[in-house]
């Protein structure tokens, strides 16, 4: 737990900066004397980088081990949040943002590795899911702390501020983090090149579970980031009325509700695998829905109800989102782990990524209607559950609950590659 929590500090202090964007939006705008689109070119950056360099990080993390890539993370998302604290134009700014992305990019696919590393096989899906609860905290820290911040010492103080905890992550990841516990020590990796990225990632492409997998976080992840990340502050401000304190509530009740639902939904999918995809459908469905009561609400503010409401299925956004690692790591041996997690959060941000830039670009397009703007969700979220209904299929029966599973290649592996690997009769 020890040696896992000094991963996880690093990933839980990448989502504070990650989402300090998400409640400072309009102090951005104002500062850099931008429009909506050119405010959304932030983020878009940002997780476009991060989308690009997952299956990089994913080769680099099964090739280089989990510290290394974990100091080189933290290394870059500290030099990006304090260039952006330091930033005097918009364009300086926007290098900043990529740098953190850069960073931001190397954590959470190196902390599930090394949640493989330090747990039992079975216990993953509750590992993995109290590590995003972790990096819920930060998204909180960021929606609760950042904008008060921002009031009382302005923009440059609070954002380098901010990033000195970068710096003392980045100092616990080298004097303790550990790659795994004496007498487990992995397979040796063959020798990288070429041949060896591509027979890494086409091997992991042919397993249907990698592709649900993708799907799944595509669909279930993107609704919640686009709101917390970007727009969920102007929305609430510029098109419902609220106060900027009544919206930061609000976002923080999204952030509690994420860590209220992503422990259920572990040990919901490490006792019973099977409802994987029901529960990461059941998610997206009813999100979709709830969204559409507040955007087709008759009068020109929807009830503080209804958006508390929608705050709160946003929440599990996030934790039906992982289920996609669930479908992915069975399906995958031990030296695959990496990139096939790669893969699997490219899925969330490519999502998240063009939803940013719709609803930027609809903004700017309509004169700022916000239900026009939003309703491009909807678009992504029935292209990714169109994918997963045929997807489903082909990986149904696959993985016992006990981290056990049949390869579709005809191999045998233990999921996730734990300390207590399963053994399963040939």
């Amino acid at each position: 737990m020890l040696v896992w929590g000094v991963g996880v500090s690093v990933y839980l202090v990448a989502i504070v900066f990650r989402t300090s964007l998400g409640v400072a939006g309009l102090d951005a705008a104002d500062r850099f004397h931008i429009n909506a689109s050119a405010l959304s070119t932030f983020s878009i950056l940002q997780l476009l980088i991060y989308a690009a360099m997952q299956i990089p990080v994913g080769l680099m993390i099964d090739r280089l081990g989990t510290k290394r890539v974990l100091l080189l993370g933290a290394a870059l998302f500290t030099a990006g949040q304090l260039g952006f604290a330091l930033s005097p134009t918009y364009g300086t700014a926007l290098v900043s943002r990529a740098l953190l992305g850069c960073g931001d990019a190397m954590t959470f696919i190196s902390v599930l590795r090394l949640g493989s590393r330090w747990f039992p096989a079975h216990r993953a899906p509750v590992i993995s899911q109290v590590a995003a609860l972790i990096g819920t905290v930060g998204n909180l820290v960021s929606t609760l702390v950042i904008p008060r911040a921002l009031h009382g010492l302005g923009w440059t103080a609070t954002f380098a501020g901010s990033a000195a905890a970068g710096a003392l992550v980045l100092v616990l990841t080298l004097l303790f983090l550990r790659e795994h516990p004496e007498g487990h020590t992995p397979p040796a990796v063959p020798a990288a090149g070429a041949a060896y990225v591509r027979r890494q990632i086409a091997a992991a492409w042919r397993e249907p579970g990698t592709r649900l997998g993708m799907w799944v976080h595509f669909t279930a992840q993107f609704p919640a980031t686009v709101f917390m990340l970007l727009w969920g502050l102007p929305f609430l401000v510029e098109a419902q009325g609220l106060t900027r304190e009544a919206a930061g509530g609000l976002l923080a009740l999204s952030a509690v509700s994420a860590m209220a639902v992503g422990p259920v939904y572990g040990q919901v999918v490490s006792r019973r695998p099977a409802a994987r995809t029901a529960l990461a459908l059941g998610t997206v469905v009813t999100t979709a829905l709830v969204m559409a009561a507040v955007l087709g609400w008759p009068e020109a503010h929807a009830p503080m109800w209804l958006l508390a409401a929608l705050c709160l299925v946003l929440g599990a956004c996030g934790p039906a989102s992982l289920i996609g690692f669930d479908c992915a790591r069975p399906a995958n041996p031990p030296e695959r782990q990496g990139t096939a997690s790669g893969i699997v959060n490219m899925g969330g941000f490519i999502a998240s990524i063009t939803t940013l830039l719709a609803v930027g670009v609809l903004l700017d397009a309509t004169g700022d209607d916000y239900r026009i703007a939003f309703s491009s969700v909807f678009a992504v979220q029935a292209l990714g559950v169109s994918r997963i209904l045929r997807l489903r299929p082909h990986t149904a029966g696959r993985g016992d609950g006990n981290g056990r599973t049949v390869l579709t290649g005809g191999g045998v592996a233990a999921a996730g590659g734990g300390v207590e690997p399963a053994r399963v009769p040939a």
